[in-house]
């Protein structure tokens, strides 16, 4: 049997969403018939909504009529904005114990001497300035392998997954407090990941941001090779020795043979780029699931996107381990609205054109479905951007909605791999951790199939249960972390995508 042509997600909510495009004249409800042609993905009424009535999708607030709304019509910007409404943050009424399952997965990762645990085995080049960018690059290319052509200079080095230049548009001209900070607990973050075998950090020399003051404020004294252009007398005498260090890093990172872990050695960072109306209903959700299987074996997810968060965070706090921990996690919304006045935006500006085109109205529907990703588990932790993560379970980070810098945020803090939903079709790779690509609805992923790893649109076409997909994606996780290439890995991507969260006054 066809699945109905709309979802009803919650028995209060005051919309339906269409799963496919809608004719005017359709019934979607006892006694209701669309009035207005519904975009796939997009949302109908199915009972009068006076204008100021909130309007309800999951059973939350999602906006507020802007207009009289009659059953049948399209709800969307034209019909529906913001408001604000009281939230309960009932800090930590819903947290429940985890148990942990009697036999643990596994995956075949790389032990590292100091006990971590890498998923890949890349060697590389961090800048501390804009300025080094080309250099560092000019160093990478010369091992560069090419994913059309099939070239490989390191063939003779099965078990290295690249080398791969991480370089940034900033370092200097910039503010030398929190701006500065952050940049360098983000440098550091990359320098200690467990799935780099070695790393070398280039600078220019006269930048702000001092190769040395790095090294001493992260700790990083012995974990990596340093340069400065200006000391080494060049661009081709660095490129010169960089590629010299490499080459000698090669052989000891080739040494390396992966082993049987358990899979509460991972770090999973969730990602949603490029959301649609379906994003809160299959891979969201589906991911959620696996986050919650994950957890139950001891592993660790990782939720960001602070702004994509905003408005339905009260669902957070209530499953807080506790009452600073929920705490935490509000004042990270006040900031944000602090800063986005400062600056002269607003937090409903988050929902991108490509988002609204996919049905998405207002950053609070947005945030219901984004935060799907991080399952039902009880909320461990809250930290700023890059902050090394130390606790099992979920935990929250501090980041923009921008994908790149969000991903590169979460990478710092310690992820070593990375789930990334997309509705519209986004693509992307976050070197050194293996990017996993999950499609919201089947013709996307038809149609983008080189790029996405997983259809979640069965969940939609009637094909799986959510937990079902969430199964799936879980069994792919061990196996990325075991060595298995992505679809973003196999067009290389993850290099040009590192993107440090930028603060502060460019001087």
């Amino acid at each position: 049997m066809a699945p109905a042509p709309v979802i009803r997600l919650h028995p209060e909510d005051s919309v339906l969403i269409a799963r496919a495009s809608l004719p005017p004249g359709l019934a979607v409800a006892d006694g209701v018939m669309t009035v207005d042609r519904i975009p796939a993905g997009h949302k109908v009424a199915v009972r009068p909504i006076a204008q100021g009535e909130p309007i309800r999708r999951y059973g939350q607030i999602i906006g507020f009529a802007t207009a009289p709304i009659a059953p049948g019509q399209h709800v969307h910007t034209q019909n529906c904005g913001m408001g604000d409404f009281a939230k309960d943050y009932a800090y930590g009424v819903d947290v429940k114990p985890t148990p942990n399952f009697d036999l643990p997965a596994t995956f075949e990762g790389i032990r590292r001497p100091d006990g971590r645990v890498a998923t890949r085995n890349y060697i590389g080049l961090l800048t501390s300035v804009n300025c080094s960018a080309h250099v560092a690059s000019l160093v990478a290319d010369v091992f560069k392998r090419n994913p059309f052509t099939g070239d490989d200079p390191l063939a003779d080095y099965p078990h290295v997954d690249g080398v791969v230049a991480l370089t940034h548009k900033t370092g200097c001209g910039m503010t030398l407090d929190e701006p500065l900070k952050l940049l360098r607990r983000t440098l550091g973050g990359y320098a200690r990941h467990a799935n780099f075998s070695a790393v070398i950090v280039l600078g220019l020399g006269c930048e702000a941001n001092q190769i040395g003051g790095l090294m001493e404020e992260q700790k990083l004294a012995g974990r990596l090779r340093a340069m400065d252009i200006q000391e080494v007398g060049g661009t081709r005498k660095t490129v010169e020795a960089g590629i010299a260090f490499v080459k000698e890093a090669l052989t000891d990172a080739n040494k390396v043979r992966r082993e049987t872990v358990p899979a509460s050695e991972l770090t999973v960072a969730l990602q949603c780029g490029g959301s649609d109306g379906y994003s809160g209903i299959s891979a969201n959700p589906a991911l959620g699931a696996a986050s919650d299987l994950l957890v139950r074996h001891g592993g660790t997810v990782i939720l960001s996107e602070t702004p994509e968060t905003y408005g339905a965070e009260h669902l957070l706090t209530r499953r807080a381990v506790s009452r600073d921990v929920g705490e935490k996690l509000v004042s990270l919304m006040r900031w944000w609205e602090e800063y986005t006045a400062r600056e002269g935006a607003e937090m409903n500006a988050n929902p991108s054109p490509g988002n609204k085109a996919g049905g998405l109205t207002t950053i609070l529907e947005k945030s219901l479905g984004a935060m799907a990703k991080a399952g039902s588990t009880n909320l461990v932790d809250v930290l700023h951007y890059a902050e090394a993560v130390t606790k099992k379970g979920f935990v929250f980070m501090d980041t923009p909605g921008y994908d790149p810098v969000a991903a590169t945020g979460q990478v710092a803090g310690g992820a070593n791999l990375v789930c990334f939903t997309t509705g519209r079709g986004s693509v992307f790779g976050c070197k050194p951790a293996p990017s996993i690509k999950l499609a919201t609805n089947t013709p996307m992923y038809k149609r983008m199939e080189d790029d996405m790893d997983v259809n979640c649109g069965t969940i939609l076409d009637g094909e799986e249960t959510v937990q079902e997909c969430g199964q799936r994606i879980f069994e792919l996780m061990l196996k990325t972390a075991s060595g298995r290439p992505t679809k973003s890995e196999s067009f290389d991507f993850g290099g040009a995508e590192f993107a440090p969260w930028v603060l502060g006054a460019t001087m």
